[in-house]
């Protein structure tokens, strides 16, 4: 049989979606699986919003679209910069892409090369690294400590950046751990990035709009104006407006840059779905309040899986600013044995056990750069959220 790529010797299947499989094929044979693995809203894309698709393949808006991204989007693309972030990039400075995904592996495969360094906070999202890897670059983790509110700290960051450092990747609000960077804390970044005139910085701001308890979002473009022009900032809307099927992230950046990547995408997907687009200009320039309420059902339903999972023995669990993931601490169920005989040493064995004794679907830390720990997905019914929490409670009171 002929041999596969080298390339993908160090690209791992992402955890979560495994484990949304594993729980997918135990549901589809009965077993009353409830997942906490999945980052994906439970809410309905807006009815505006689909009526908006649907418009638009009536009206026979369904050929081949440019591959930047139609100039109608990119409009309300820049609309949307402006009106929640302050910043103003030009038609060109504009790229749209079959979810944020592929806008991070457009920027990556334009611009590392060969032993290139990727600098990434961690815990972080699991294709971050890989994605690097895929491109030929060297993922470079920078630790964010619980103790730090699963945020980087300056002098870290300043002390990975080598002379072949290519990129740092921020996102924050972050998946997995729900931290956000307030405006301060953007500001103590940008003053280190400002040091390093040789790297990009990509900001995954896609869980822009859940924030709670008055929390300000800030990205980093805004933030320092003077490194405009190295930053892409990433976004999508699919958390936002619950359009995880349509495919649509966006980007803003340098001019340079963002033909690159288009180059890129042409090679490889060409353009996005024109029903999507259509269904994106609906999304980003049509009511947004529903943003806010949607926020604030997330914000309830974190405050109950923290302090459900808090009366768990032998889990912490930290209380986040935004996103829609908590990060639990399992130290203190190491060491233990489950009900069901299986012995409990780390935190893929902790997220196996929990699956196979209780019905729970989390996924374990270590995916993310982070032991041990489990993220859990809040992104659910709240009825779900709090059967799932108490199995999850019975399980730790079971361990011996």
């Amino acid at each position: 049989m002929p041999d596969l790529a080298d390339r993908l010797d160090n690209v791992e299947v992402s955890a979560s979606a495994a484990m949304t499989a594993m729980a997918r094929d135990l549901r589809a044979r009965g077993v009353p699986v409830i997942s906490l693995s999945q980052g994906e809203p439970d809410f309905q894309t807006p009815d505006h919003v689909v009526e908006a698709a649907h418009a638009a393949a009536k009206a026979g808006d369904t050929k081949y679209p440019p591959t930047e991204g139609t100039k109608a989007l990119k409009a309300a693309i820049a609309r949307k910069f402006k009106r929640d972030n302050g910043l103003d990039y030009a038609a060109e400075e504009i790229l749209v892409a079959n979810g944020g995904k592929q806008i991070i592996f457009d920027a990556l495969m334009a611009t590392v090369n060969p032993g290139d360094e990727v600098v990434i906070p961690r815990p972080s999202w699991i294709s971050y690294a890989d994605m690097a890897k895929f491109a030929g670059g060297v993922p470079v983790g920078v630790a964010c400590p619980q103790n730090n509110g699963f945020k980087m700290r300056a002098a870290d960051l300043d002390a990975a950046i080598t002379p072949r450092t290519k990129w740092l990747i921020l996102n924050f609000p972050s998946n997995p751990t729900g931290a956000a960077c307030s405006r301060a804390e953007m500001r103590e970044i940008a003053d280190v990035m400002l040091k390093h005139p040789h790297v990009w910085i990509l900001t995954d701001d896609m869980y822009e709009h859940l924030i709670y308890d008055g929390f300000e979002f800030a990205t980093i473009a805004e933030v320092e104006p003077r490194l405009r022009d190295r930053v892409l900032t990433m976004n999508g809307a699919s958390k936002a407006y619950a359009m995880t099927g349509w495919r649509i992230g966006y980007c803003g950046g340098p001019a340079r840059l963002i033909k690159a990547m288009a180059n890129v995408q042409g090679q490889s997907t060409s353009g996005v779905s024109t029903v999507g687009q259509a269904a994106t200009i609906a999304a980003l320039d049509g009511p947004q309040e529903l943003l806010a309420e949607r926020a604030a059902v997330y914000r309830e339903r974190r405050d109950l899986v923290v302090d459900m999972l808090n009366e768990a023995p032998g889990i912490s669990c930290h209380k986040p600013e935004g996103a829609f993931y908590v990060f639990p601490n399992v130290a203190g169920c190491l060491g233990k044995t489950s009900k069901g005989g299986r012995k409990i040493e780390t935190d893929v064995d902790f997220v196996t056990a929990l699956l196979a004794e209780k019905q729970v679907a989390a996924v374990q830390g270590s995916a993310y750069g982070m032991s041990p720990y489990f993220r859990v997905s809040y992104a659910t019914d709240t009825a779900s959220l709090r059967e799932a929490c108490g199995r999850i409670q019975e399980f730790c009171r079971e361990l011996a």
